[in-house]
């Protein structure tokens, strides 16, 4: 029952993502490519890719990534530096973060979210009864380390949060000591205040995050427009494929800011909506994974729906303004090949593990 309602919210927030960047994006679609359903049926074909990824992964036991742990995160590793050397690693929206090729772009720092969380896993349940000695936590907080270091130098902030938090979140669970959180706290607020220190236009963020009217045609104009797009939706939207802001107003809607084209179309009844079929999701796999077959399944379920959730929070955090604009994508809906296919693929591993639970009751 767990794992069909999975797989339904999965559909349904994915069907409404893909009606979704068609509404925001056919009319940029139409004035760049001369084609309105451009994004429309790129994603179509993502999603198709991403069902099938998630067909692939639901079929195969969970055990066997924890056989390969070890490949799977060097692998990862190489791709992070791999896209670092020009040539190879494309450049877009000013990070090197892709590889080109042809119709799909891949994104080295999604798959090592994966990798991350596996190894993660794998390593928590082997020192499970050890994790109250920092010094037992350190392989996951220095492999974290080095994959957000990587990650930086493309640069792209708002992945590195994402990995970031999604492994801190299996330590919670752990029998981690929470007072050593403090301190990793502590070091965390001193490495983001050197990151925006020694980079002007995170700087920039900040401050058109404290007032984005204070540059409204730069730095703050995404930040304004989203607002402008949520305000007139008020409680049932202004309508279906109704919007004004994606009419040149809000740049590149179909992507970070799709949300904001959804509260205006659908209003504050819609976002709600939107908001509690990812709560029900969540609140679904993280009651399946108390029930998990072993620790390994329980760490992999935890660490790939607080990736999804954190990932959600975040954008829905920076379209209303209340998180700086950090270029994370809001999962299963925004455009984008590499992101719907990796997060399809990661539902497909939960779904397996739910399966496994299944069959031991």
């Amino acid at each position: 029952m767990k794992t069909r309602k999975i797989v339904i919210l999965t559909f349904i927030i994915m069907i409404f993502g893909l009606v979704s960047v068609y509404s925001s994006s056919h009319i940029w679609a139409l004035y760049k490519y001369d084609d309105a359903f451009y994004y429309l049926k790129r994603q179509v074909i993502f999603a198709c890719l991403g069902l099938f990824a998630m067909f692939v992964t639901s079929r195969i036991d969970y055990h066997l990534y924890k056989k390969y742990y070890k490949f799977i995160l060097i692998i990862c590793f190489l791709l992070l530096i791999l896209v670092l050397i020009p040539g190879l690693g494309v450049v877009r929206g000013g990070s090197r973060s892709w590889f080109n090729f042809g119709i799909f772009a891949l994104q080295p720092s999604e798959l090592f979210k994966i990798g991350i969380i596996i190894f993660s896993a794998v390593y928590m349940e082997k020192h499970y009864y050890h994790m109250k000695k920092i010094r037992y936590s350190l392989p996951v907080l220095l492999m974290m380390g080095l994959g957000f270091l990587l990650i930086m130098l493309q640069p792209d902030f708002g992945s590195g949060v994402v990995m970031a938090c999604s492994v801190i979140v299996m330590m919670i669970v752990s029998p981690f000591p929470f007072r050593y959180f403090v301190g990793l706290g502590i070091l965390g607020v001193i490495g983001i205040v050197i990151m925006i220190l020694s980079a002007p236009y995170r700087m920039e963020r900040i401050l058109s995050f404290l007032n984005p009217f204070q540059d409204p045609l730069g730095s703050g104009f995404q930040a304004i427009q989203a607002l402008y797009a949520i305000g007139p939706g008020g409680l049932l939207g202004v309508g279906f494929d109704k919007s004004i802001q994606k009419h040149f107003y809000l740049p590149e809607p179909q992507t970070d800011f799709i949300f904001a084209i959804i509260a205006e179309e659908f209003g504050f009844i819609g976002g709600i909506i939107v908001i509690g079929l990812y709560t029900s999701l969540f609140k679904t796999v993280l009651k399946v994974s108390q029930n998990a077959p072993d620790l390994f399944g329980g760490f992999l379920m935890i660490g790939i729906i607080s990736m999804i959730g954190i990932q959600t929070l975040i954008n829905l955090g920076v379209v209303v303004g209340l998180f700086p604009v950090t270029g994370v994508t809001l999962p299963l809906m925004s455009y984008g090949g590499t992101s719907l296919v990796i997060t399809l693929m990661s539902i497909g591993i939960l779904i397996n593990i739910s399966k496994s639970c299944h069959d031991m009751l």
